[in-house]
């Protein structure tokens, strides 16, 4: 095993997805966030992601008990020190991005491959912000991370063919496969899905359908297995609106103006599943 301990910051849902992944690889981890209770919810959500791995894995056996002690949890950034590669799962808000890496880049060796966790940012723009932008990959994982064998990877515009080869080898010791693209906001899987969510919730703000009706005619006319809305309420409503922010920003394109509907909504709290409520009601 080439990557042994390897920190993770940010400890929200695909924090605690990307650090269970790890966990039951066989990796240490030191997960990172700066809220104590934030954490305390990534350990409930590991354990519970890790029974449920197991329910709908019959065939691949997990040690519970090892892979939680492989994790520890930490408000420190200090404890990054000592890791072989980072994943940052911040949220989708520059500022936030800026000072995180900033901070990091300090802390962790200069070797230290970091991967960028994020639907829109660009790749080029966090690796210019580090003394590192060689070695500054993105690697969007998909939620539930544990369950999405595939993750898209991001090369930035100074990103080493090195640091692609490390990206590689670094997600086959999780057992994921990945996709690798260049960088452009949105990538691939983002600038189309984030436009049909988009356009998904205007159909609802214009009371063409609702919201259960829209998801049935993707589920039964084009097979897929959710909706839109449906999706966007695991993913998390304010990080979809969030992504499309970035995404008008970047492109000065109108076609990605958020919907007023989806703003509202995350306004009042209604971020979809980890909320218990957003376009459905998961209470």
């Amino acid at each position: 095993m080439e990557f042994k301990s390897v920190g993770v910051v940010g400890a929200g849902v695909m924090g605690a997805g990307v650090a269970q992944s790890l966990a039951q690889t066989g990796h240490h981890v030191v997960l990172v966030d700066i809220s104590d209770d934030v954490l305390a919810k990534a350990k409930k959500e590991v354990r519970n992601g890790l029974r449920a791995f197991s329910l709908f894995n019959k065939k691949e056996t997990i040690d519970h008990k090892a892979s939680m002690e492989r994790i520890s949890y930490t408000t420190d950034y200090e404890r990054l020190a000592d890791v072989d590669f980072v994943v940052e799962n911040v949220t989708e808000k520059w500022p936030i991005k800026q000072e995180v890496y900033g901070r990091i880049d300090t802390i962790c060796r200069p070797d230290v491959v970091f991967a960028v966790n994020t639907s829109a940012i660009s790749i080029t723009k966090v690796g210019g912000i580090t003394k590192r932008a060689p070695q500054v990959v993105g690697m969007h994982f998909m939620n539930p991370v544990p369950m999405k064998p595939m993750v898209e990877v991001i090369r930035g515009f100074h990103t080493a063919p090195e640091t692609i080869d490390t990206a590689k080898r670094f997600l086959a010791e999780i057992n994921k496969q990945c996709v690798v693209v260049e960088d452009m906001p949105g990538f691939v899987s983002n600038r189309v899905l984030m436009l049909t969510i988009n356009e998904a919730a205007f159909l609802v703000q214009d009371k063409v359908a609702a919201p259960a009706d829209v998801d049935r005619i993707f589920k039964t006319c084009f097979e897929h297995r959710m909706g839109p809305l449906e999706t966007a309420d695991l993913i998390g409503l304010d990080t979809i609106l969030y992504s499309i922010e970035v995404l008008y920003e970047s492109y000065n394109d109108s076609k990605y103006r958020p919907c007023p509907l989806l703003k509202k909504m995350v306004d009042a709290g209604l971020h979809g599943r980890k909320s218990g409520r957003g376009f459905f009601s998961y209470e």
